[in-house]
């Protein structure tokens, strides 16, 4: 189980690379939808952390390999963060958008979550 000072460090550097990958690869400039993005993957990881601690699960077990070393914890913090994210986005700033726009934006959302988790804590 990482150290609460860990759990921090992640839930910033999922939010912020969440927000990063918004506005860079989806060329989003709406303040509020880089926002909610970011408030989306870095919530989401921080609930599914605290699910694992008070159930006492034990999925921090990495999967074989050295290239994408995902574990089922990085696995959920990437599901949590979409889910968030498309529910945040498309009940707000992006509630008139295509369908195709807000699933693009939730993945990105994902991807950083998951991305973080697995290389950066």
């Amino acid at each position: 189980m990482p150290s609460w000072g860990a759990v921090a460090y992640g839930v910033v550097l999922s939010g912020v690379a969440a927000a990063a990958a918004v506005a860079l690869l989806l060329r989003e400039r709406r303040r509020a939808v880089v926002v909610t993005a970011a408030v989306a993957a870095a919530v989401a990881p921080l609930g599914w952390d605290l699910i694992l601690r008070h159930t006492g699960g034990n999925f921090f077990v990495d999967a074989p390999g050295y290239v994408f070393p995902v574990s089922y914890e990085d696995t959920g913090s990437g599901v949590f963060a979409m889910a968030l994210a498309a529910l945040a986005l498309g009940l707000g700033p992006l509630r008139a958008a295509p369908g195709r726009r807000l699933t693009l934006a939730a993945i990105v959302c994902g991807l950083a979550a998951l991305l973080v988790d697995v290389y950066l804590y």
